[in-house]
């Protein structure tokens, strides 16, 4: 089996990180670490283990393997790295120092949290307490994924969108449990903030993709590229004109890890591309581009296992994570494409 990262990436982010010293001799705990971003940390952490580190940094991997799929199950063996099957909804006992937390944990798929609501909320919610709970007994640095579906459907005026916006979600519908289980989740961060002084950041992330995300993820560029290695018409649902702005790993991991060494205390930050802003009907244009030839699409209305409700526009604004961790995207929409499409070409089996 192929791996799920190019090589060139995790080198890539490993170099960008010139804050990296802080996790040298420590140990981070990783939920959601065999998830599509989990992954992506600790190839990141072996790398400055292999390449720039004296004194390894530890990496305790937590995750229940329910939503892993194939990539996720593969363990590749390294003496810095143990693996323990948990479900966070349960509370965990670690006998070693802990120094970050990284709570990535969570059901991202739109059609997942629509199948699996319950679950979706447990996760956010009581999954995080717990996480909480653990960052207080070991004065551990905690880091929690929001998710820029936190802001809802914003109007236009909060497009782009910064982080004080408050947001315009329902509490009732398909993605409500998705939506409102990150707001209680942030919520949980700052009182522990307050109430404990637990030190922590929240990260809302917008779009992140590339290599690594499963056939079957449902979301839209796994579903295009699946659809293209079987010479099927992409399927766009709705009008096709709800626009995005889509992140590279390399740019999205580089920016977290940003912000878990040298994030402000109690703050949130967006970590995403906010240019280009692009319809999904863009989005296969701009695949036609990097690929060179046409690709055949329908428009269709949306199926019953998507949820209702889809916001019409989704981009970030991230001028405070420039101000404050010196976060700049480097990876434009068409070499991301052009990255993430050769290595499908390769991985994916086409249905």
């Amino acid at each position: 089996m192929a791996e799920f990262f190019l090589q060139s990436d995790i080198d890539e982010i490993a170099e960008r990180l010139d804050s990296r010293q802080g996790f040298e001799g420590k140990t981070v705990l990783i939920t959601g670490a065999r998830g599509f971003l989990g992954r992506y940390f600790v190839e990141v952490f072996k790398k400055f283990n292999q390449s720039y580190f004296n004194d390894p940094v530890k990496v305790i991997a937590v995750d229940n393997l329910i939503t892993s799929g194939q990539i996720g199950s593969k363990l590749v063996e390294d003496p810095n790295v143990s693996f323990i099957k948990h479900d966070v909804i349960k509370k965990l006992d670690i006998k070693q120092s802990i120094d970050y937390i990284i709570h990535a944990a969570g059901i991202a798929s739109p059609h997942y949290y629509k199948k699996y609501p319950i679950e979706t909320l447990e996760v956010a919610i009581t999954g995080t307490q717990n996480m909480l709970h653990l960052a207080k007994e070991k004065e551990s640095k905690f880091l929690f994924f929001s998710s820029s579906e936190i802001y809802g459907d914003p109007d236009p005026n909060n497009v782009p969108t910064t982080e004080s916006y408050l947001g315009n979600v329902p509490c009732l519908g398909a993605r409500a449990c998705y939506d409102e289980s990150k707001r209680v989740g942030e919520t949980l961060c700052d009182i522990f903030q307050h109430k404990f002084n637990v030190h922590t950041n929240i990260v809302r992330p917008f779009n992140l993709y590339g290599p690594g995300m499963q056939e079957e993820d449902y979301r839209a560029l796994p579903n295009f590229a699946s659809k293209i290695k079987s010479k099927l018409p992409l399927k766009i649902y709705g009008d096709g004109m709800q626009t995005r702005t889509f992140c590279y790993i390399t740019d999205g991991i580089t920016g977290l890890l940003k912000v878990i060494l040298d994030g402000k205390k109690g703050e949130v930050y967006n970590i995403g591309n906010p240019s280009p802003e692009v319809s999904m009907i863009d989005v296969v244009q701009s695949i036609q581009q990097v690929l060179k030839r046409d690709i055949p699409f329908d428009v269709i209305p949306y199926p019953e296992s998507y949820p209702s409700d889809e916001p019409k526009r989704r981009c970030p604004d991230i001028q405070k994570a420039k101000d404050e961790i010196n976060y700049n995207p480097e990876i434009n929409f068409s070499e991301g494409l052009k990255r993430f499409l050769t290595w499908t070409n390769t991985n994916y089996k086409g249905k």
